[in-house]
């Protein structure tokens, strides 16, 4: 039988100023069938790392925490933390020694320096500024492209992500059902309640 596919899927990740931001939707589909409503596209790694999927559900599943072991062992290995850089490089070598169907956002903070990371089922990495995914990432590239800017706050850049999730989910019919979105900035990593992203949603 074959894995379950996230066959159509949005994430946004983006570098501000101060911190990083991720936003997904929460949709995933196999074909036509809604399969789930509440998906997990977005992966805490550790304080100062989180990462986004989309593609197939249990490749996903399965690299996350392989992903989580490694950074764990090279912490405990170096007495130090990893960089993201260094976190996006195990990321691809381990997707490069076995392609799975998956497509990767990574990102974080190195000493006060944020970047995010895309990376593709063969292990091919690309750093840029605001990365999308997914089958509705055509309609949020055109928010991000009228958007960003390179000294957006984190504060800015959330109001940003979840209107580029707006934007997909409204025009894409693969995604939809809520949204999920986290930071990470000085103070670590942190997912928004249902609360914070409806307050943001009423003021955009």
């Amino acid at each position: 039988m074959k894995d379950k596919i996230v066959e159509g899927t949005t994430t946004v990740g983006i570098t501000c100023e101060d911190g990083i931001v991720f936003a997904t939707e929460r949709r995933a589909t196999m074909g036509n069938l809604v399969a789930h409503k509440v998906a997990e596209k977005i992966f805490k790694i550790d304080d100062h790392i989180a990462t986004t999927i989309a593609g197939s559900v249990g490749d996903a599943q399965s690299l996350m925490k392989v992903i989580k072991a490694e950074v764990s062992l090279y912490q405990m290995r170096n007495n130090d933390e990893i960089s993201v850089k260094a976190a996006a490089s195990l990321t691809a070598n381990i997707l490069r020694s076995g392609p799975m169907h998956v497509q990767i956002l990574l990102g974080g903070m190195d000493e006060g320096k944020p970047s995010i990371y895309s990376l593709d089922p063969a292990g091919g990495m690309i750093k840029d500024n605001y990365i999308s995914t997914g089958s509705g990432s055509i309609v949020a590239y055109g928010v991000l492209e009228d958007r960003f800017r390179d000294d957006l706050s984190v504060d800015e850049g959330l109001e940003v992500a979840i209107r580029a999730i707006r934007a997909a989910a409204e025009r894409d019919t693969y995604s939809g059902n809520g949204f999920l979105v986290a930071k990470v900035d000085k103070n670590g990593y942190e997912m928004l309640d249902n609360e914070k992203v409806k307050e943001i949603l009423d003021k955009i």
